[in-house]
């Protein structure tokens, strides 16, 4: 009772508190982004609290005991306890997340028309992505590294990942920069769902960067969608600032016949321009509607809910309450610290790194155990972190029931079936009297 008035009031009176800019996305951020993200913290760290003290304090307390010697196996209790944890929170993630819901709804009134339309196109709905394939540049690296190789043979070996990543980056650049005056041009496929398309609109999102960053300075270009000598197309300059994604919203019916849309960015300025491979240029249209785009998010911040329950479960099968707090504390936080176990596998190692290479200047002992399991660290993570419900819901993107059951396999079925398997294990094999040996 007492979490369910503590998440009701922060997801109702959070917005009221802080102000939005009266803007659509200054309203999402506020009532979505932080509502949502209050509402996974607040009873991600309920659950896994209450796993841990369901079990291990039934075990400390001897209550177990009167269970346990009863007709029931006991994985079967374990299991009991983890449904019986995934049942709470999906009532109160189920009844704060309504309330999200409506008060959106309610609050979007108060916008003007403008922000209304913006709110409804690009915000509260959920809008499919397509980008161009990033293409595999691995031949193209090896074949210059040969090149090399073959020229100046007096190369060493440990010179070998710094060239290979030379050449890569000089690769990407020759298709990543626009000189001045220049043209790109992006041919992104729709798929299958460009003939649902007729008559909608499409909105793009683009990011560029620039070798010397300026605050407060923007760079013209001049966008042209549809083909390039096509009298059919649409045409615009605009003025946009480096390092920063922007969307904007082009006419409907400029897709070819064959399902792709052809855009081409000409540079006007004096200064070159760089488009990530990765997510330079993306092509967003509309799916579907918001209501459902919201449960699916909803039901993967449940998933996390259960991985969380079974982690503390699991730890609390052989441990006491204090001591399977802290170890699952610390999992999660290992779990949030991605970005540094991606930056020490980018840089080949855990120690200091030479600063003009990039590269360690001698792989120490420790790097050939700690890299391979940072790496098999990093893809469990991913498997937990790829689905972020709130930045697509946020931003306006579709969460297909294909990402749902993914989601789903990996999240539920694969780890949270993993630490279920273990923690069951472990407590069916535990001696539960020696647990009251300081009792």
């Amino acid at each position: 009772m007492v979490l369910s008035v503590v998440l009701i009031g922060g997801v109702v009176l959070l917005p009221l508190v802080i102000k939005d800019d009266g803007t659509a996305r200054g309203f999402t951020q506020i009532l979505l982004t932080y509502t949502l993200t209050l509402i996974t913290a607040l009873l991600g760290f309920a659950t896994l609290w209450l796993a841990c003290g369901t079990l291990a304090r039934d075990v400390e307390e001897a209550q177990i005991q009167m269970v346990a010697v009863k007709p029931v196996a006991r994985w079967q209790i374990w299991l009991g306890k983890w449904l019986g944890i995934l049942a709470l929170d999906a009532f109160l993630l189920a009844l704060s997340a309504g309330a999200v819901f409506f008060l959106m709804q309610w609050r979007a009134r108060n916008l003007p028309p403008a922000q209304q339309t913006i709110l409804r196109n690009e915000v509260m709905v959920a809008r499919a992505s397509a980008k161009e394939p990033v293409p595999d540049l691995t031949p193209a690296v090896e074949q210059e590294l040969k090149r090399r190789l073959a020229a100046n043979p007096d190369v060493t070996v440990t010179d070998f990942d710094f060239m290979r990543k030379q050449i890569l980056e000089q690769l990407k650049a020759s298709s990543q920069i626009v000189p001045p005056d220049h043209r790109r041009e992006w041919k992104i496929d729709l798929g299958a769902s460009h003939t649902a398309l007729r008559d909608q609109p499409l909105y793009l999102r683009t990011k560029f960067n620039i070798a010397e960053y300026a605050t407060g300075r923007t760079y013209l270009g001049e966008w042209r969608v549809g083909e390039f000598n096509s009298p059919l197309q649409y045409q615009t300059n605009m003025s946009l600032a480096a390092e920063t994604f922007h969307e904007f919203v082009v006419p409907p019916n400029l897709i070819n016949a064959d399902g792709t849309v052809t855009i081409n960015f000409i540079n006007r300025n004096e200064t070159a321009l760089l488009f990530p491979l990765e997510d330079g240029m993306e092509v967003l249209y509309r799916e579907s509607g918001f209501g459902l785009n919201f449960a699916r998010g909803v039901i993967i911040i449940f998933f996390w809910l259960a991985l969380l329950a079974a982690l503390g479960l699991a730890a609390a099968s052989f441990l006491s309450f204090p001591v399977a707090a802290f170890l699952a504390l610390g999992v999660l936080i290992i779990g949030l610290s991605s970005g540094i176990i991606s930056l020490v596998l980018e840089q080949g190692t855990v120690f200091e790194v030479n600063h003009e290479t990039g590269v360690a200047d001698k792989p120490a002992i420790l790097d050939y155990v700690a890299l391979p399991f940072f790496r098999v660290l990093l893809h469990l993570i991913n498997m937990v972190r790829g689905y972020s419900p709130i930045d697509f819901l946020s931003s306006g993107r579709s969460i297909t029931w294909g990402q749902l059951g993914l989601a789903f396999t990996q999240i539920c079925l694969i780890l949270s079936g993993v630490l279920a398997a273990i923690g069951m294990f472990i407590f069916t094999r535990r001696e539960l009297a020696s647990a009251q040996g300081n009792h």
